[in-house]
């Protein structure tokens, strides 16, 4: 189905017709087969890995174009190998998730009963799509829910036009609309999405948009996974070695020009060593991008986004910090809205930089002299998305570990686990709460139901009424230590 047109005609009302008619679809094809079979799955996973490869120069191209620039290895990285690993790693252990668990049965009441735990499709999930990876939000989730025997309304981005476009042009050859349909944002889309009656609505984004789905959704009680971001501290701890922190924590802060939800978005360093660092990232950042007009470096998505963290930068210089660019040449061009990588020192804790989620290529330096200081500075803001302390002392790690709350943690690099398939993604409080990826996903999706066969013969029968001597001696017995 083509996009709704992008002008005053396409009301409201159409679009919420659209919407209904469609999820109307995907639900009356989930009554008439709501539990796909293992080989109805891995055809539908093999599906999503094709769609990827045999598109994989137009997608890479359509994200391009949505960006104005986006490093093409980039691409290729996190959109396309994240899904051909995905779906690899999910058909490996699909059969054993699928099967029923056996739990125990109280042998004090019920003789010869058994307990199993079924892992059933809970029906239609709804996904509101981010646009810095599109394909790898997209169908990472789609992984995960088809794999739980679902069928999927997608929701884009207003920033995703051109891989949208391919999205909704391509997809109907791999899929049946009554299983997958793609929705472009033209206009009062995602709020119309969000008040539908889904039986599950996976949302990745900002805290702010993420309030309004789950009001949205709170209306029809339905469940949802909200993935965050927020801001994720660094901590380089005096015993790792700088020069290996350096290259890891840049590699991470750099890509895709910093505009990932779980990159480092604030780095503590021993203010012994801040200096030190900061040579480090000068050297490392210039042999990686000579210039902003590399082609490995990307561009910040809209205009919106380059003026909000140019912005930043200007008001922490205004306010007494020094900003330090990592490659020679201009500090940002208006024209390709790429800004250079800059490390920020001595910014003011009021500033932009220190108090919001930046999403782009600046890294802040926060000097420490105690590692209680920087326990209580992270645990005084709201909980990130991820942490990420470099140390190799095990009693230093675990401090940081059992004191400071995160939605993950990655140790001695920072790229946390969201590339580990075999565990779960999430956030917590204002990061976000539920979990998809690998078999958590795979629950996530599903109804694990609790199914408890009785057996011939129970023992609560001898607690029918009208109660008599064996029924009191038979409590006495059961409710003793």
């Amino acid at each position: 189905m083509s996009a709704l047109p992008l002008n005053a005609a396409a009301s409201i009302d159409i679009v919420r017709q659209d919407l209904e008619a469609t999820l109307q679809m995907q639900r009356a094809a989930y009554l008439a087969h709501p539990n796909p079979s293992f080989a109805e799955r891995k055809a539908d996973l093999l599906k999503l890995q094709a769609f990827v490869t045999e598109h994989r120069e137009a997608i890479v191209e359509a994200i391009n174009a949505d960006y104005g620039h986006r490093s093409r290895h980039e691409s290729l990285f996190a959109e396309i190998f994240s899904v051909v690993d995905g779906v690899n790693h999910t058909l490996k252990h699909l059969k054993s998730w699928m099967k029923p668990q056996r739990r125990h049965v109280d042998l004090k009441n019920f003789f010869g009963a058994s307990n199993r735990l079924i892992p059933q499709p809970l029906g239609v999930v709804g996904a509101i799509i981010p646009w810095n990876f599109p394909i790898w939000t997209a169908f990472n989730g789609l992984i995960c829910t088809f794999a739980a025997g679902n069928r999927s309304m997608v929701k884009m981005s207003e920033n995703s036009r051109n891989i949208c476009a391919l999205l909704m042009e391509k997809i109907p050859a791999y899929f049946p609309r009554d299983k997958l349909a793609f929705f472009d944002e033209t206009g009062g889309v995602g709020i119309e999405f969000s008040k539908l009656k889904f039986d599950h609505i996976i949302f990745t984004g900002s805290s702010q948009t993420g309030r309004s789905v789950m009001a949205a959704a709170a209306a029809n009680l339905c469940p949802v996974t909200l993935e965050l971001g927020g801001k994720a501290p660094a901590i380089l701890c005096d015993d790792y070695p700088l020069r290996t922190a350096a290259e890891r924590i840049l590699f991470a802060k750099f890509f895709n020009a910093g505009q990932v939800c779980l990159t480092v978005d604030y780095l503590y360093v021993p203010s012994a060593k801040v200096q030190e660092f900061t040579a480090a990232a000068k050297d490392i950042i210039a042999l990686r991008y000579p210039s902003i007009d590399s082609t490995d470096y990307t561009s910040l998505i809209d205009d919106r986004a380059f003026q909000r963290v140019v912005g930043a930068l200007q008001e922490a210089q205004e306010k007494g910090a020094t900003l330090v660019q990592l490659v020679p040449g201009k500090p940002w061009d208006e024209t390709t809205r790429k800004i250079a990588p800059h490390i920020v020192l001595n910014a003011p804790a009021d500033c932009a930089l220190r108090t919001r989620e930046i999403f782009g290529p600046v890294l802040p330096i926060v000097g420490y002299d105690s590692l209680d200081a920087v326990i209580h500075a992270i645990n005084s803001a709201p909980r990130p998305l991820a942490m990420y302390p470099f140390t190799n002392d095990r009693a230093v790690s675990d401090r940081l570990i059992n004191y400071v709350m995160s939605g993950g943690v990655c140790i001695n690099d920072a790229i946390l686990h969201a590339a580990q398939h075999d565990m779960p993604f999430g956030g917590v409080g204002e990061s976000g709460m539920g979990h998809y990826h690998g078999y958590e996903g795979f629950q996530t999706f599903s109804k694990m139901r609790p199914v408890f066969h009785q057996a011939w013969f129970s023992a609560i029968k001898f607690m029918w009424p009208p109660y008599g001597k064996f029924a009191t001696t038979y409590l006495n017995f059961i409710t003793k230590k």
